[in-house]
This record gives structure tokens, sequence and C-alpha cells, in this order.
């Protein structure tokens, strides 16, 4: 089997993030919105670091107005998805882009999202699943609001509870309150940590926090005691190199921590983040790794796995994309 027929499990996706340039831009052309500034001379995204990328993200965002608008953005994703392999997407969705974390409006956003995804499984065979995520620099009272809609809608569609955004804004510790009550609703809990705000950040997350996965976590390379940690416990970082690369955490893919991370034991997966804002895919993700560190079928055979092993999705759903991850002649 060649890497190209690799089936793929993505856990960290960032659903307005994954949007085509051409159709937001379109979007902003309907609605007389100037936001050209945010696109480069090649019509892509156009960010040079992390604060900038915030920025254009919402700026992005701000021509999503409607459930109508998230129908055809979730189509447009899952194809681009489906083309490059992924069986299997579980992506953040925000109640605070989707009806301003109102419940009823987050309701018809969701339902339109549902139907749109529910097209797209049937056409190209590919699943989704959300994960609620409250924005980190939009503090704890919204975060709360946010958790409340993650609640009141979870089920075999929305699975997880997650934190993302600035990660110097506030403490874990302040967000407590919205992950314990999007624990009691049996939600998986996830959390931004580990990409700006250093080792440190893991450790808050998980002692605060008490989640079962780590968005990117890759500063835990730079504590020994703290990869131990993640080897014992079994937390699964959700891992981004051509993102970690793309906003200058690491100069180049050999500089990158994941081979020493996984050499180490740690558990972890392989995303895109936010594939247009940084030039990547998940088919430039596995040929790039491969080149850098001669991972070849079987790794990403073993990384596949621990991702299925680490959604959040129900066990039937666990247990047909099982099915899709087995070779061809089995």
């Amino acid at each position: 089997m060649s890497l190209t027929a690799l089936p793929r499990i993505e856990l960290h996706h960032h659903l307005e993030g994954a949007a085509p340039p051409a159709l937001i831009r379109d979007m902003a052309r309907a609605r007389h919105v100037d936001i050209s500034g945010i696109f480069g001379p090649d019509g892509g995204y156009f960010c040079r670091d992390f604060p900038q990328f915030l920025d254009i993200y919402e700026a992005a965002t701000s021509v999503l107005q409607g459930p109508g608008d998230y129908a055809r953005l979730t189509a447009a994703v899952l194809e681009q998805a489906a083309a490059q392999g992924v069986v299997y997407l579980e992506t953040f969705l925000s109640p605070d882009f989707c009806g301003g974390r109102d419940l009823t409006a987050w309701r018809e956003y969701l339902h339109a999202i549902e139907e749109a995804a529910a097209a797209a499984e049937a056409a190209h065979g590919i699943t989704l699943r959300g994960i609620v995520t409250c924005i980190r620099h939009f503090g704890p009272d919204k975060a709360r609001q946010t958790a409340l809609c993650a609640a009141e809608t979870a089920g075999p569609f929305i699975v997880g509870f997650g934190i993302a955004g600035n990660e110097t804004a506030g403490h874990p510790r302040d967000f407590a309150w919205a992950f314990d009550m999007a624990r009691e609703a049996g939600l998986g809990l996830t959390a931004h940590a580990g990409e700006w705000g250093g080792p440190q950040s893991v450790r808050d997350a998980l002692s605060d926090l008490r989640v079962d996965r780590i968005g990117h976590g890759v500063r835990a390379i730079e504590d020994p005691a703290l990869v131990e940690h993640l080897v014992e416990t079994g937390i699964v970082l959700e891992i981004c190199p051509g993102s970690n690369i793309a906003l200058g955490l690491y100069p180049d893919w050999r500089s990158h921590p994941i081979e020493r991370l996984r050499k180490a034991g740690v558990k972890l997966t392989v995303s895109t983040d936010d594939p247009p804002f940084f030039r990547t895919s998940m088919t430039r993700e596995y040929d790039r790794l491969a080149d850098a560190f001669g991972w070849d079928e079987d790794v990403f055979a073993q990384i596949n796995r621990v991702a299925l092993d680490a959604a959040f999705c129900d066990a039937d759903t666990r247990a047909a994309i099982a099915k899709k991850l087995e070779p061809a002649d089995v």
C-alpha cells in the first residue's frame, strides 16, 4: 500500500480555518465586504505569525453569516478532506461564530452543518463529528455560554468540547467550570496547549481541565518529566506539524519534535489544523513526515490506529471507521 492509498483520521481541525479562500472571497463579494487585505498575491490567505493569523481567521469568519453559509462551508471542506484520503474528521465548531452563543441560533447552525455532513458522507464516504470549542481570548464567561450550547446538543454528532484561541489569555483554571459542564454532558475533552504557552501550559490543561487529549502539545518535548507523564497516562497529542512550521514555532520539518515524541512513546496523531491558512493538506503532512523522518506505511497506520482509539465518537461509528482502516486485501 502506498501513502496515497492510506485512509486517514484527522482529529485537530477548525471548520472555518479550512474554508477555501475562493469560497470566502465569493461570500465577501456577495455581501460587499472588503476583506482583500487578508489575501496574498497568489489569492491564498496571508499571515506571518500567530497574532496576525487570529486576526485573519476572524476576518474570514465574519463573512459566514448564517446557517446556509455554514452548510456551504461544510460541504466544501468535506469534499476537499475526502480528496485527501480522510475517512473520519473531528472539527472544532464555535457557537461564538454560529449564532453568538444563543442556543436557539446554535441549533439552527448545527442542523445545517449536520445536513451538509450527511450529504458529504453519502457522496464521499467521509464521516464528520463536531467538537464545540470556546475561544480562550473571549474570556471564561462566554466560555460558560459555549459550554451550555455544547451540553444541550451533545449526542451522536457533537462528541467533544475544547478550547482554542490565544494561549496567553487567562489561565486554564479560569475555564474549569465550562469543562466541568461539558464533562457532565458526556463529552470528550481537549484543549489547545503546549504550542505558544510552553510545557507548563500542558501541565495546567491536564491538571485544571482534566482533558483527554491535548491540541498541539509539542512544547512538552522541552520537559522530560512531562513527556514521561504523557507516556504513563496515555494522553494523546493532536499534532499539526505544518501549522507549527508555518507559524515559525520550528524552522523546518527536521527540527519538529514529533519524531522524538513518538520514539519516547507518546501517543500522537497528525492533523492539518487550518490547512489553507498554512498551505498544507493531509497529503502534504504525510509526504513531509516521510521525507523528514522516514515514516512508512506501518508508522502512519499506527498513527491512525491511535487516532481511532482517541476519537470521541460512539462505538458504532468507531467500528465502522475501523473497517475503513483495514488493508484492502483483508
